[in-house]
C-alpha cells in the first residue's frame, strides 16, 4: 500500500500565508509610503528613514529586493520610463491598496497600546 503524502504545505493556515507575504522590515512601511500616489526609489529610500532613531540608512540591495517583491506579489506596480537618467516610479495596485485598512488598523491598535516610539506610519 502506497502512502499518501501530507497536503500541509498547499494547505496553509491563511494567517501563515498573510504573515509569509508582508514579513520582513520595509515592505508594510513601503505600502503605507506609496498609498497616497507614485513615488520615486529615492522618495521611498528617504520615507522608510523618516522619524526613525537609531536607524542606518537601508542598503540598496535590500530596499530593491523588497521593491521587486513586492511587485512580484502584485501588491505594487513598477511604472520605468526608460530615461536617460533613469526613471521609475511605484505605486500600489489594486491589491496593494486593499492593504492600506488592515496596515492602519494595527497602526491605531500600536497607538492605543503606547506603541509608538518613534514610528512615522502616518496619513502624511
Amino acid at each position: 500500500m502506497k502512502k499518501s503524502r501530507p497536503v500541509a504545505s498547499a494547505v496553509l493556515c491563511p494567517v501563515d500565508n498573510f504573515q509569509r507575504m508582508i514579513s520582513g522590515k520595509y515592505k508594510l512601511r513601503i505600502l503605507w509610503d506609496i498609498q497616497k500616489g507614485a513615488k520615486r526609489y529615492g522618495e521611498i529610500k528617504k520615507g522608510l528613514l523618516r522619524g526613525r532613531e537609531g536607524t542606518g540608512e537601508i542598503a540598496a540591495r535590500v530596499l530593491s529586493r523588497e521593491l521587486k517583491l513586492l511587485a512580484e506579489m502584485n501588491l505594487i506596480h513598477r511604472k520605468d520610463y526608460r530615461a536617460v537618467p533613469p526613471k521609475v516610479e511605484y505605486s500600489l495596485t489594486k491589491l496593494g491598496q486593499s492593504l492600506i485598512p488592515v496596515i492602519s488598523k494595527m497602526h491605531d491598535w500600536a497607538i492605543r497600546h503606547h506603541l509608538s516610539v518613534s514610528c512615522e506610519l502616518r496619513n502624511n
